[in-house]
């Protein structure tokens, strides 16, 4: 039986992928963004309460109106950007469901859509499932963004360009002129912006500045953002969408039919804490990461690692070249041998640069999560940095635990 030609050219999540082999291995998981400690107690006790109070069943489709009132609050308060939550706000199943419920409402078969590389996986498959074209557009670690290579990109074709600051997996905060420059191509070509802004609150360095806030930008951006990682519940999968009336119109409907609506208590837990939680929370979570920031970098570092310290979000996406298996021969392990070899002998897993890039890119990378206990950050630090004793042990294992680590 024939499958859907669209769905051809995926494969399954890599990083999910990688989860599963850290566990075979009993490896320190650092290649899912997912914290390991706890959430804020406000933000769980009132998710508890609602599910006492019977908050059980479906709430609004668009979302729960205490929480749409809640982020049309946060929005003005801390950016100025005004949202009616009537008709401009809709909660979603994370901001994963929300990307794809933007796309298919909003692009055509047969549009591009820009997005920069390296990219969040779920990008690519997101513009396909919608029949558009993903168009790419070099955003390394540490390098400022091609403007003349980002103009160029713009075509009749161009529906949609997809900005994700702070930036999932290059670290990158993107700078006022940075994204003016990308606000002054949307308005010249009437294309939309779609903004995941999921990581706005974890930044080590210069402000986020939503693009909806830029002249010419309001009535064409969508903005994305979610609970899970400001609030450490990536498993309650609560996201939303600010986007004009007519734009969030068709993402309702597409919305609607997907998943219907986010889990009702959950939306009450997070809504409490948009209520309860004052700046101090925020700054001290940004504290808290660039903390455990520095302390991984260094110790990849210290390990022969190349890499950059991100501006924003819990990433590192380090060069591995000269490590491992077969270290300093012509023909070094590809990344998922190398990611396979490091939870092999060092008891560290890290995702392979590739899934972040198009076929061929990303071969001598692969990227770490620091988004853990410091317990964990410190004993991984351990383990790498015992890689100069490590590097030559097991030096073909790698290539016979790919297929049976990552292909089930």
């Amino acid at each position: 039986m024939q499958t859907a030609r669209r769905t051809h050219g995926f494969r399954e999540s890599v990083i999910r992928g990688m989860t599963r082999l850290a566990r075979e291995h009993n490896a320190l998981n650092l290649a899912q963004g997912f914290p390991n400690f706890a959430a804020p107690e406000l933000l769980k006790e009132a998710a508890a309460r609602a599910i006492h109070d019977d908050i059980n069943q479906y709430a609004i489709t668009w979302g729960a109106q205490r929480l749409r009132q809640a982020l049309a609050r946060k929005y003005a308060t801390w950016y100025g950007l005004d949202a009616d939550p009537e008709r401009e706000l809709t909660v979603t199943c994370g901001a994963t469901e929300a990307m794809i419920s933007t796309l298919l409402a909003l692009v055509n078969p047969g549009d591009e859509v820009i997005m920069f590389e390296p990219f969040y996986e779920n990008y690519g498959p997101d513009t396909i499932l919608a029949d558009a074209r993903p168009v790419y557009v070099p955003l390394e670690p540490g390098q400022p963004l091609d403007l003349d290579r980002l103009a160029a990109a713009f075509t009749p074709r161009t529906r949609a360009i997809i900005v994700n600051t702070p930036s999932n997996p290059a670290g990158r905060v993107l700078t006022r002129t940075e994204l003016e420059a990308i606000a002054a191509l949307c308005v010249r070509h009437d294309t939309l912006a779609v903004t995941d802004e999921i990581y706005e609150h974890i930044r080590f360095e210069g402000p986020h500045i939503p693009i909806a806030t830029l002249p010419g930008m309001r009535e064409r951006s969508v903005t994305i953002s979610g609970a899970s990682k400001t609030f450490s519940v990536t498993g309650w999968r609560v996201g939303w969408i600010v986007a004009p009336a007519g734009l969030t119109d068709a993402i309702r409907k597409v919305h609607d039919f997907l998943t219907v609506g986010a889990p009702a208590p959950l939306q009450e837990g997070v809504a409490a804490a948009l209520d309860g939680l004052d700046a101090a929370f925020y700054e001290g979570l940004a504290a808290l990461y660039r903390g455990k920031r520095d302390l991984l970098h260094a110790a990849l570092v210290a390990a022969g690692f190349r890499c950059w310290r991100p501006e924003g979000a819990y990433y590192i996406l380090a060069d591995y070249t000269g490590l491992g298996p077969d270290a300093g021969t012509a023909a070094p392990p590809d990344d998922t041998a190398f990611a396979v070899w490091l939870s092999r002998v060092a008891g560290v897993t890290p995702v392979p640069g590739s899934s972040f890039y198009r076929d061929g890119g990303g071969r001598s990378l692969v990227r770490f999560v620091f988004c853990k206990t410091d317990e964990i950050l410190a004993e991984a630090a351990r383990r790498l940095r015992a890689l100069g004793g490590a590097a030559s042990a097991e030096p073909r294992a790698a290539e016979a635990a790919v297929e049976s680590g990552l292909q089930r």
